[in-house]
């Protein structure tokens, strides 16, 4: 009997590569921006950390908005940077008064992180903060989320940013396929997030992914049927049954 042929590159009992996950081609990405800016100058929210290039303002609300809902957020964000107005003043703040300032937003690792920031921003930096990606991310309490966020809303500068909304909306638009918990799909999405910010308007498509994915492609319920991606969302349209 002759021998088995052996398929060129594939060794015995070893699997194939997994098949590499789609980024968005050239076209893909143009209609994308293009529908999303359009969809947010019309609605997108009136916040106040929209209104400010400050660091300092921009940390602020990144660090309150982490697992707590905006209407929670925006009184506070006032009342903090009244009583807190720059990372001088924090840093220097009795540690007792910042927590009860903090409350009751919950989750009180987080005003301490922003302290601690505030202090190595105060005597390393002479109280602001560093530009540069890497920089931003060696501050404990800085990730790549949060540091994407600093350097596209307060330095404009091109850097994507992938939190629970973006993602959902990257996942479902793009993707529909892989563990959209799993490491890998994470990876790629930022990929994918990467790939679409724009050299101009990076400031408004951020802003405008995060509006889509609170408002819009939520993840219960989403209004598929106003979405402005729904002609070439590859989730069109979303039912419970194919929920992530």
């Amino acid at each position: 009997m002759p021998a088995k042929r052996k398929t060129p590159g594939v060794s015995a009992g070893r699997k194939r590569p997994a098949r590499a996950l789609p980024v968005p081609g050239a076209g893909e990405r143009r209609k994308f921006r293009q529908r999303l800016l359009t969809w947010y100058r019309r609605h997108g929210r009136d916040l106040p950390w929209r209104k400010t290039n400050d660091p300092y303002h921009i940390l602020v609300s990144e660090i309150m908005l982490q697992q707590t809902q905006v209407d929670r957020v925006l009184p506070k964000y006032e009342e903090w940077l009244r009583k807190y107005p720059s990372f001088d003043v924090l840093a220097y703040a009795p540690e007792s008064d910042v927590t009860a300032t903090w409350y009751p937003l919950g989750y009180n690792i987080r005003p301490k992180r922003l302290q601690s920031i505030a202090r190595e921003a105060v005597e390393r930096y002479g109280g602001r903060l560093p530009e540069d990606d890497e920089t931003l991310r060696s501050f404990k309490g800085i990730g790549a989320y949060t540091a994407g966020a600093i350097r596209s809303f307060a330095f404009r500068q091109r850097a994507a940013i992938l939190d629970t909304n973006v993602a959902r909306v990257l996942y479902r638009v793009f993707l529909r396929a892989g563990d959209p918990k799993s490491h890998a799909v994470k990876q790629h999405l930022w990929r994918v997030s990467e790939a679409l910010v724009p050299v101009r308007h990076v400031f408004d498509f951020n802003q405008a992914l995060m509006d889509l994915g609170a408002m819009v492609c939520s993840a219960r319920n989403p209004k598929c049927l106003v979405c402005p991606m729904s002609k070439d969302c590859r989730s069109f349209p979303f039912t419970p049954d194919a929920a992530e």
